[in-house]
């Protein structure tokens, strides 16, 4: 409630199958931590925003970088966090559009054109924007949530659990991050791997929220365009009994990495987990998509007489991350290698709809749990994790 609403409002609630989701996935992850409290999945899905100090903003994200913006037949999400994404809107809207206050034209020519073909052409141009409402939940969802899962190889190992299990974290922001953060509670040992000429860029975020996502991980730095470099990245993935990345899938394709192949190795991982925006099947595996975005794609906002806002802080972020974690553990108790899917956008539409009552509740602020030290600096443990991988 305290992120959802206009900022001269009332908070609003969130759909009961959120709470509910968020819930059985949080309950998930709970039991597997050894005795240590419990998971309070809620409040995972404010961290940044207790820690940033943001509040909500109706049709303006928390952060601030997206917008909903009306079209002729409906809405749009539109994210201009990036510069590439303010430089590119003149070949979106096919006309000028001044970048140092570029939302007075975005919104006037979104007004004029239909949601559809305005999503269609970001698409085309790798632009993070989405229609409302435009993707549709997973088909088959496994384990319980809406994850989409292959066993690749059945006999691939037995059952086991996080404690112990190495995980290699390749993925960046939030999503991902939270998702090994999540396992490494759960016992396994985390290795944060990132490329040393294009780091997490949660590093240029604030430095608490990254800390809280990454202190607890090791820091592996690679130049992966470099022969050793990309070498040495499939050393990592050989080694490890999970593996999560956020990616694109052809960017590791272009390195010669694909998920399928390396749950196949003789030593390859046991879980693969595959982070998008709007999914890995054709087409949807090129979207471009941060969580205020992919949220507003699976319908997932709230509602008020003024029409749509945006529902929490990026929430399909915090979401995915920790139902991807929940999947992860499911997948590693069933034994077996596993690729997993878990989508934002078919995530959000999984859970999108009417939302809870919440007439004379008082909005609670959000919090974060507390941050337990400061993240490695980037790539302070390359040398040491290196040497204790097998040739």
């Amino acid at each position: 409630m305290a992120l959802t609403g206009r900022p001269d409002g009332p908070g609003l609630g969130g759909p009961p199958a959120l709470v509910d989701l968020v819930a059985r996935a949080a309950a998930v992850v709970g039991r597997r931590r050894e005795g240590r409290a419990a998971v309070d999945g809620l409040a995972l899905l404010g961290e940044r925003a207790a820690l940033g100090n943001l509040t909500r903003q109706g049709t303006i994200s928390c952060g601030g970088s997206t917008r909903l913006v009306r079209t002729a037949d409906g809405w749009l999400a539109i994210s201009l966090a990036r510069p590439d994404d303010i430089a590119a809107l003149p070949a979106w809207l096919c006309r000028d559009v001044p970048p140092e206050d570029p939302w007075p034209v975005v919104e006037r020519m979104a007004g004029e054109s239909d949601a559809a073909t305005l999503d269609e052409r970001a698409a085309l141009l790798g632009l993070p924007m989405a229609a409302l409402g435009s993707v549709d939940p997973p088909a088959t969802p496994a384990f319980g949530f809406p994850v989409g899962a292959v066993c690749v190889h059945e006999a691939g190992g037995p059952p086991r659990s996080a404690a112990g299990a190495l995980v290699v974290d390749l993925s960046s922001l939030w999503a991902g991050p939270l998702c090994g953060q999540l396992l490494g509670a759960a016992g396994a040992t985390v290795v944060k791997v990132e490329s040393a000429a294009r780091p997490d860029g949660a590093r240029r975020g604030p430095a608490a929220f990254f800390d809280l996502l990454n202190a607890t991980k090791r820091s592996v730095a690679l130049d992966l365009g470099t022969a050793g470099g990309r070498g040495d990245l499939r050393r990592l993935i050989d080694a490890a009994d999970v593996v999560i990345e956020s990616a694109r899938p052809r960017g590791l394709e272009q390195m010669g990495i694909t998920a399928a192949d390396m749950l196949r190795r003789p030593r390859g991982p046991r879980v693969w987990a595959s982070i998008t925006s709007h999914g890995r099947s054709p087409g949807a595996a090129e979207r471009v998509g941060f969580g205020d975005v992919a949220a507003v794609a699976g319908g997932l906002v709230a509602r008020d007489e003024q029409g749509p806002c945006f529902l929490g802080d990026a929430v399909a972020d915090p979401l995915c991350g920790l139902v991807a974690a929940a999947s992860v553990l499911e997948a590693l108790s069933c034994g077996g290698r596993w690729l997993l899917s878990a989508a934002m956008a078919p995530m959000a539409a999984a859970v999108a709809g009417p939302a809870l009552r919440v007439r004379g509740l008082v909005a609670q602020p959000p919090r974060a749990r507390p941050v337990v030290g400061l993240a490695p600096p980037l790539g302070s443990d390359t040398a040491a994790v290196l040497r204790r991988l097998p040739a």
